[in-house]
């Protein structure tokens, strides 16, 4: 399972923009990857799932219900990176409104919370697989939209969701008071 974790805190801080990288520093792979075995929270190895080709991994995606969210906390990650992990309580205090986004997940929404494919194997279809398993995996939990928040800056992604049906529902901040940071969140009605 920690080959699984390493894979999935690489795709997980490659989806966030580096995010991770900077929260946690050059620990952070190491550090997410031992949150990944635990259950019961965002990063756990329970809201995963992996493309492979030939037995190597080539994308994941990962996401959870509203409700599930709601009962998550950030324990694992904080035991992992050490209680006085001094970078990530500075990171999270001064990032806690960005990270208020998440809590803001609608009942019955499914939240899409990274998606990555290697480079070599976007364009293939890899991407697709992913979102359709998503989309699944929300069916089954009972949820009617798929939600998530995009950055701005990443174009690509936000293309690859439109292309899925997805809609801009709303962004954050409303005004740019943190220049060069906005996100859009994103949903689609499940059919």
């Amino acid at each position: 399972m920690e080959d699984d974790g390493l894979a999935f805190a690489r795709y997980l801080d490659e989806a966030a923009e580096g995010f991770f990288r900077f929260m946690l520093g050059r620990r952070a792979r190491q550090i997410v990857a031992t949150a990944f075995t635990q259950p019961d929270h965002d990063l756990s190895h329970q809201n995963v799932t992996f493309a492979e080709h030939d037995n190597v991994i080539v994308g994941m995606v990962s996401g959870y219900t509203a409700e599930q969210h709601r009962r998550f906390t950030r324990e694992s990650l904080t035991r992992a990176a050490g209680r006085w992990n001094l970078r990530m309580r500075i990171v999270l205090g001064l990032f806690s409104p960005l990270m208020r986004i998440i809590d803001s997940i609608a009942d019955n929404d499914f939240y899409l919370q990274a998606i990555a494919v290697d480079e070599e194997w976007r364009g293939v279809g890899v991407g697709t697989v992913l979102m359709d398993s998503l989309e699944q995996q929300a069916h089954a939990s009972g949820c009617t939209r798929l939600a998530l928040d995009v950055s701005e800056k990443n174009e690509s992604a936000r293309r690859f969701y439109e292309r899925r049906g997805m809609t801009i529902e709303s962004q954050w901040p409303k005004c740019l008071k943190i220049p060069a940071i906005r996100f859009y969140r994103m949903t689609k009605i499940l059919e």
